[in-house]
């Protein structure tokens, strides 16, 4: 069945827009679910999510953009049999990777809670189990819809998940804490909607892909099975061991630090847990701008890889500057705008615990700086990995965290800095890798693209931001005060940086025209 295919920009937009949904779905569900739980069940949380992610990228972070890469790569040269073959050999080894990784976490709960300090933590790790089965298949559709250059199946996936996950997972959390349960149930309770969204979402795209994956068969003849099957490890297994890589960095780093308080600083373990959960108050701000730098990630693999098929450099390093340019317009403000306000940010939005969100400012103002760089890591990744470089995003990701937890250790030992050095360890580690990435860029990227031109009028739109931000909440805070203050202080400063992305010139008008609907939106901003 012949299909409109997006553009770059297009495809970007659509998972963006996918995207601010279900990041504010995610709010309205993690932030009344960190008021319920506060930070000991949030901590049981976070625990058994972290050992899930793990898993869920040993399944999926490689193999999807090697399934969408060659995908595309197939349509661009009018191979429907070899795209065709290649979505099934991929789909057959998501099964088992999926059901190999659920039966860990089925009947491994209890090791695993215990290896993370975390003991409580097993129920939910159990609950979260059948997710990443279901994770995993829908990973193989996405991955060649996203080929296809077709965005718009994983956007309506992903906000079907995250209502699923919101209605499910906040009314179990609310009815368990209502008949006193203990904190490592609530979470678990909370956490059986990201299940549930997960099995809708698969069903959803499951009954799509038999209605549309119909129509007449090509001429070519693909390869065998086993060459596919090749093809696609050789892409996948780099962009997986990277991705392994931090994710399992990310579990030492938990471990390290929830040990490091028992042990070196005496504290029980519900105490350390306890602690540790005000630094995921904070982690659970940082990783919003992040969310929406994967949509550009993933729009822009195949558009590079189409335009390398048929040989067209210019396109692709088109493709590339615009998406490094785009990521840095929406990273600096969100990041540096939550460093500036990250107290009256957390009591706006966790009012029923108010000194958890005054502890978790600390973290907050260190980790929306690093959040920038998390944002220029992820671009830059993809980028390297568009023009098959997938080696390289393996081994930045490994010296950056590497540098994390070395950080960590020095400083979470530290009894005078004691959690409060985890942030810090965290912004050193991706500051790392994005400087590495960049350097990797300019040095093995074929052609070049220019990034800088709007470097310097991006820094200034931001500082102006920045200021507006800081100052205007100080005197709305003494007229209005309260959360009413930091509303009208956020939305004065995005007022300001919008503004001055257009009068500065960082955002020209044919880059407005390529989203959807551009044209029209163009024309309302650039009135003459």
């Amino acid at each position: 069945m012949p299909q409109r295919k997006q553009n770059f920009m297009e495809g970007a937009a659509v998972l963006t827009l996918a995207v601010a949904v279900t990041k504010v779905m995610g709010a309205v569900y993690k932030i009344p679910l960190g008021n319920l739980l506060d930070k000991d069940g949030m901590a049981h949380f976070y625990v058994a999510y972290n050992i899930y992610s793990l898993l869920l990228i040993v399944s999926t972070a490689g193999l999807p953009l090697a399934l969408s890469r060659l995908v595309s790569q197939a349509d661009a040269m009018g191979q429907v049999n070899r795209r065709r073959r290649i979505f099934r050999v991929t789909a057959g080894l998501f099964f088992l990777l999926g059901l190999v990784c659920c039966g860990i976490m089925l009947f491994f709960a209890g090791p695993l809670a215990w290896l993370l300090n975390d003991s409580q933590a097993a129920p939910a790790i159990r609950v979260l189990a059948p997710a990443v089965f279901c994770v995993c298949m829908l990973s193989a559709i996405r991955g060649y819809t996203q080929g296809r250059g077709d965005m718009r199946p994983t956007a309506v996936s992903q906000v079907i998940e995250s209502a699923c996950k919101l209605l499910v997972g906040l009314t179990a959390a609310w009815l368990l804490t209502r008949r006193g349960a203990a904190p490592n149930e609530c979470a678990a309770g909370a956490i059986f909607g990201v299940t549930v969204g997960a099995a809708i979402a698969l069903m959803v795209l499951a009954v799509w892909l038999l209605r549309s994956h119909r129509g007449s068969r090509g001429t070519d003849v693909p390869e065998s099975r086993e060459e596919i099957l090749g093809q696609v490890l050789k892409i996948g297994i780099p962009v997986t061991l990277g991705s392994v890589g931090m994710s399992l960095i990310t579990l030492l780093d938990q471990a390290l630090v929830l040990g490091t308080l028992q042990s070196s600083l005496g504290l029980s373990e519900v105490d350390a847990a306890a602690l540790y959960g005000e630094y995921t108050f904070g982690m659970t701000l940082f990783a919003l701008p992040a969310s929406f730098m994967y949509p550009l990630s993933i729009s822009l693999v195949p558009s590079i890889s189409a335009a390398m098929a048929r040989n067209d450099l210019r396109r692709a390093g088109k493709n590339a500057a615009a998406a490094l340019k785009l990521a840095m317009v929406l990273a600096l403000p969100v990041g540096v705008g939550m460093s500036v306000l990250a107290g009256p940010i957390l009591h706006l939005l966790y009012p029923a615990v108010p000194e958890t969100a005054e502890a978790a400012a600390y973290h907050l103002r260190i980790l929306g700086i690093a959040s920038v760089f998390v944002c220029m890591m992820i671009a830059t990744s993809g980028i390297l990995q568009a023009y098959g470089r997938e080696r390289i995003p393996v081994v930045t990701l490994l010296v950056g965290g590497g540098v994390k937890i070395a950080a960590n250790y020095l400083l979470v030992t530290n009894p005078d800095i004691s959690v409060r050095g985890a942030p810090i360890g965290t912004l050193l580690c991706y500051a790392v890798i994005a400087m590495l990435n960049l350097v990797a860029i300019a040095v093995t990227v074929p052609g070049r693209f220019r990034v800088s031109s709007s470097a310097l009028k991006l820094g200034l739109a931001t500082a102006a931001m920045a200021a507006m931000a800081y100052c205007g909440h100080g005197l709305l805070n003494r007229i209005v005060g309260g959360s009413f203050a930091t509303v009208l202080a956020i939305g004065a400063a995005a007022v300001v940086y919008i503004v001055l992305l257009l009068t500065l010139g960082i955002l020209r008008r044919e880059e407005i025209e390529q989203l959807p609907k551009g044209e029209k939106l163009a024309k309302f901003l650039f009135k003459q």
